[in-house]
């Protein structure tokens, strides 16, 4: 009774028709002693007694799937139950009428009586073990063949699609993956337009030259924490006007990071190229009056602060000017633009004549050499930081190291929905997506590819908050572009950091105890949290 008795309340408490969860709800209740599905089965009968070993372990989500049997469907799984428990019961009537009626019968009668008794007992019980063995093994087989069908669908559609859990996961995304991937394709046209515009219309002026954009952040790497507010990042490389130069001071690797990076603006001389280029002039050769006479404006002038390229007046600029210029996008037909307030980058919210709301956010960077590595104008969490810094960017590796993994992955590769899934449960915790999306970034080169198949989704799950409680516990998460041996050679990175040390992104939690105690405590929430949202959906 206490396994029959769980069992019904805990399927009570499930959502209707949710087969995924009655499997794993199912198959969890093991025994101590590594008895079988058979006598498990047994046992629930009401006529028998329940032995004291048998016990219901907790309900953990991220077994992995071949620890389970085939999936079964409630009814035929009912049925099953309901036959063993008539054999054993009739079983059960035999061998009391026997012993009643024993003490009547003579000793040689009640030898071969017990003998008989042995026999029919020994063959009801092998009916038992091989008939549902057979069971079992036919409705493998027909979940095998099933799975085959679906892997051979490239849109998984198949009518057998709730029999992975993965798959089902996916059909429970509201905001799906390739929805996503159409929305940032539409944001990056959008904003590629609007600045071919604005090159085309400041090709002779001595204004910062606007290169191409950049997708990056989660949208563009395949996922996205959020539903429908997701904000389509873009950073548009800086390149120095006509007689200008950039030269970046980024000092140490410790200054660096500590946002310490200035962009320095000097003119250039351009005595010997003034035929060649036209009525340019020489910002270091020729007298102030002469400069005086060309109106255009200068970089020095509007975009520095003192000697350097300033954060705030670089943004301002391009907020200034760029509604004039939406008008001539071909698409202004169709979406209105509309620049929202920001101190660090261009917000613009694009609203199709539908309805629909896009919002995109523009930062600006300046390349480290020719590597993949920026300093952009994103905003610190100080809030006394001068103007004049600018903040290193690894955003633009990171989604060049999404693009890399989904190359190489299979194409049914579930490590974006992991990442997805997780970091939507982060609300209410001081865990960051930086955090959750580093831990992915390791697992990625440190487990073969392959693994992250559909069938494998629980047990990828599993590494992700392995990995993060043994961070926790270590106190230690190593930055992913920082020391790190296994970063993919297409990754280019500047001379400091290839030579820098590892840094440790939980550095804060070795200095605060009652930081670290309070992460702890957030993490197992979070484990309840993937729990809940496995079994129950929410």
């Amino acid at each position: 009774m206490f396994f029959t008795e769980r069992l019904v309340k805990q399927w009570n408490k499930l959502p209707p028709g949710n087969i995924d969860a009655l499997r794993l709800l199912v198959f969890q209740m093991q025994w101590d002693n590594g008895l079988d599905l058979t006598v498990l089965v047994a046992a629930s009968s009401p006529l028998l007694p329940v032995p004291s070993s048998l016990r219901l372990l907790s309900l953990l989500p991220l077994l992995p799937p071949t620890s389970l049997p085939a999936p079964l469907n409630s009814f035929s799984l009912l049925q099953a139950m309901a036959l063993t428990s008539l054999l054993v019961w009739v079983l059960q009537g035999l061998i009391v009428n026997v012993w009643v009626f024993a003490d009547e019968l003579g000793k040689s009668t009640r030898d071969r009586m017990q003998y008989w008794q042995f026999w029919v007992m020994a063959g009801v019980l092998l009916f038992l073990i091989f008939g549902l063995c057979w069971w079992f093994r036919k409705k493998s087989c027909e979940v095998d063949s099933s799975s085959k069908v679906e892997e051979e669908d490239s849109d998984g559609e198949g009518a057998d699609w709730k029999r992975d859990f993965g798959t089902y996961f996916t059909k429970r995304t509201k905001w799906s993956l390739h929805e996503l991937r159409c929305q940032s394709e539409l944001a990056l046209v959008l904003v590629d337009n609007l600045l071919h515009v604005c090159r085309r219309k400041m090709s002779k002026s001595f204004l910062p030259v606007l290169e191409p954009a950049i997708g990056v952040g989660s949208a563009f790497e395949g996922w996205s924490p959020q539903e429908d507010d997701t904000v389509y990042c873009l950073l548009v490389p800086l390149r120095p006007p006509h007689a200008h130069t950039f030269r970046l001071e980024i000092g140490t690797v410790a200054q660096m990071l500590g946002n310490k990076s200035r962009i320095r603006v000097e003119g250039e001389c351009t005595c010997m190229r003034e035929q060649t280029v036209g009525a340019m002039w020489c910002f270091l050769h020729h007298t102030e009056k002469k400069l005086r006479m060309n109106r255009k404006p200068r970089l020095i002038h509007h975009f520095c602060t003192g000697s350097y390229l300033d954060v705030k007046k670089t943004a301002s600029w391009f907020q200034g000017f760029v509604g004039s210029f939406w008008k001539l996008v071909p698409q202004s037909c169709h979406y209105n633009m509309k620049v929202l307030p920001s101190c660090h980058s261009c917000k613009l919210q694009f609203t199709h004549d539908s309805g629909r709301i896009l919002i995109a956010e523009i930062m600006f960077g300046v390349q480290l050499g020719l590597s993949d590595i920026f300093l952009s104008s994103l905003a610190t969490q100080a809030f006394d930081t001068p103007s004049t810094w600018w903040t290193p960017s690894y955003a633009v590796a990171e989604a060049k190291f999404f693009r890399l993994m989904a190359r190489q992955a299979p194409h049914d590769s579930f490590h974006l929905n992991c990442l997805q899934l997780c970091t939507r449960l982060l609300v209410g915790t001081r865990f960051s997506t930086y955090t959750l999306k580093t831990v992915v970034m390791h697992l990625l080169t440190t487990t073969p590819l392959a693994g992250w198949r559909k069938r494998d989704f629980h047990l990828r799950l599993d590494d992700i908050m392995g990995y993060l409680c043994c961070c926790l516990e270590k106190k230690c998460l190593n930055h992913f572009f920082f020391g790190n041996k296994k970063l993919p050679k297409e990754i280019i990175l500047p001379p400091a950091l290839q030579r820098a040390e590892p840094l440790n992104l939980l550095q804060h939690l070795e200095q605060d105890p009652a930081a670290h105690a309070q992460a702890m405590e957030e993490f197992k929430e979070l484990r309840y949290r993937l729990t809940t949202q496995l079994f129950y959906g929410h």
